[in-house]
């Protein structure tokens, strides 16, 4: 694996691995802060990426978006369904 690589999957997943906490705030909190124009252009960006990553045969490209769209898609059914909780009513 050259250095290039390794550059390429270190980025990949801290890109893809920043979203995990805002996962989790909805889940403890709702995803009332979240709009869903937002979430769904962010979709929409990750989605492209993953086509450019496939057009151009990058792995990291691919894996990261492939991945970061899966954890957009739980953010935007979990900010549908889950009910809004109000801090210190739990």
């Amino acid at each position: 694996m050259s250095l290039a690589d390794i550059i390429g999957y270190t980025a990949a997943a801290c890109t893809t691995l920043s979203f995990i906490p805002q996962i989790v705030k909805i889940r403890r909190q709702g995803g009332k802060d979240l709009s869903y124009p937002m979430l769904f252009i962010y979709l929409l960006g990750i989605l492209l990426w993953l086509i450019y990553g496939l057009s151009i045969h990058a792995a990291a490209v691919i894996v990261a978006n492939a991945v970061s769209s899966v954890l957009v898609l739980v953010a935007i059914i979990a900010k549908a369904t889950l009910p809004e909780r109000i801090p210190g009513r739990e």
